[in-house]
């Protein structure tokens, strides 16, 4: 609980508290810069990048539909806002190696947003 608390603490201090995000704004974001590579929804499987259903509490590199990077599997990230949200700013640094081929997002309320817009996803495709 203590580390929740900090973590938190720490987001609000340097910038926007990622599960304050606008989810309609997020779903312009994905639409634009993740659609083309990632699906979410119902019918969402992995195509040139992973589905992204029930994202957050997932160990990186284990939807059974994608060929992750080694990199990816062996990352051992567990996805949550903070992890997500590093990886969106950076995917290479946080997982070099990876085969995701985008340059990554500076804006914290655009991130935001778009975690919020996941966050929708969170029981969909169980």
């Amino acid at each position: 609980m203590r580390n929740w608390v900090l973590m938190t603490l720490a987001l609000l201090v340097h910038g926007v508290a990622y599960g304050a995000g606008d989810a309609t704004a997020g779903k312009k974001y994905f639409t634009s810069w993740c659609g083309n590579c990632h699906k979410v929804g119902t019918y969402a499987r992995g195509s040139f990048g992973p589905e992204l259903n029930a994202i957050f509490g997932r160990k990186a590199g284990t939807t059974e539909d994608f060929n992750y990077s080694e990199a990816m599997k062996a990352s051992g990230i567990v996805w949550n806002e903070e992890t997500l949200a590093a990886y969106l700013k950076d995917p290479d640094k946080v997982v070099p190696g990876t085969k995701m081929r985008f340059w990554g997002m500076s804006n914290e309320q655009q991130i935001a947003d778009l975690l919020a817009y996941l966050a929708t996803f969170q029981n969909k495709g169980q």
